[in-house]
C-alpha cells in the first residue's frame, strides 16, 4: 500500500505556480539516483564509460591515460654528475629529474627549485661545487609519487596540495613507469 502524503502547498504567494512540488520532485529524484548507484556499485570507471566527454569525463580520466612514458621520462642514475643531469632535465623539459638506483626503484627527484636553492647564496654548497656533485647528493629524497590507475583529478588534487608542476608516475615496486605534468591535465580539461 502506497504511503500518500497530503499535497503541500506551493511557495508561490497565489498557491498556483509549481514551485514546492517541482523541489520536492528533485530531492526524490536525486535521493532514488544516489540509492540506485550505490546498490549497483556505480562507481567513476562506469560513470566515464557512459559520460566520456566534456570536464567530469575529463576528471575521471586515469593517469596512464596522459602521462608521459619511454624514452620521454627524465631520469638518471645517482652517481651522474650535477653538469650531465642539468643537461638531461633540460632536454626533457619537465622541470625535473628522477634518481633511479639500480634496482629501478625512483629514490629522488631533482628540480628547478631545489638547483636555485642550491645556488642561492648561503646554499650548503658553493656554486661551482654544484655541477661537480651527483644527482644523489642534491636530489630530494622519497618525491611525491601516484600509480598509474589514479584518477587525474587526484593527481592534480595532490599536485595543488604540494605546489608542484610534475608528479612520477611510479608502478607497485616504485620503478618509474611515466610522468605527468600538470600542462597534460590542463590540456585535458582536468
Amino acid at each position: 500500500q502506497a504511503l500518500l502524503l497530503p499535497p503541500a502547498p506551493e511557495a508561490c504567494p497565489l498557491g498556483l505556480a509549481p514551485t514546492t512540488s517541482t523541489t520536492m520532485q528533485l530531492a526524490l529524484g536525486d535521493a532514488l539516483a544516489v540509492a540506485l548507484l550505490t546498490r549497483r556499485g556505480f562507481g567513476p570507471a562506469e560513470f566515464r564509460a557512459f559520460h566520456p566527454g566534456g570536464r567530469l569525463g575529463a576528471r575521471l580520466s586515469r593517469v596512464r591515460d596522459l602521462m608521459h612514458t619511454g624514452a620521454e621520462v627524465p631520469l638518471a642514475p645517482p652517481g651522474t654528475r650535477m653538469d650531465a643531469a642539468l643537461v638531461a632535465m633540460t632536454a626533457k623539459r619537465f622541470g625535473c629529474l628522477g634518481v633511479v638506483e639500480d634496482d629501478g626503484r625512483l629514490a629522488g627527484i631533482i628540480t628547478d627549485g631545489d638547483l636555485r636553492r642550491a645556488l642561492e647564496p648561503g646554499a650548503a654548497s658553493p656554486r661551482a661545487g654544484l655541477l661537480a656533485r651527483s644527482a644523489g647528493e642534491v636530489m630530494t629524497r622519497s618525491p611525491r609519487t601516484i600509480g598509474p590507475d589514479a584518477l587525474a583529478a587526484d593527481a592534480l588534487r595532490a599536485m595543488e596540495q604540494r605546489s608542484i608542476t610534475a608528479l612520477f608516475v611510479v608502478d607497485g615496486t616504485g620503478a618509474p613507469v611515466g610522468i605527468l605534468h600538470i600542462h597534460d591535465l590542463l590540456r585535458a580539461g582536468v
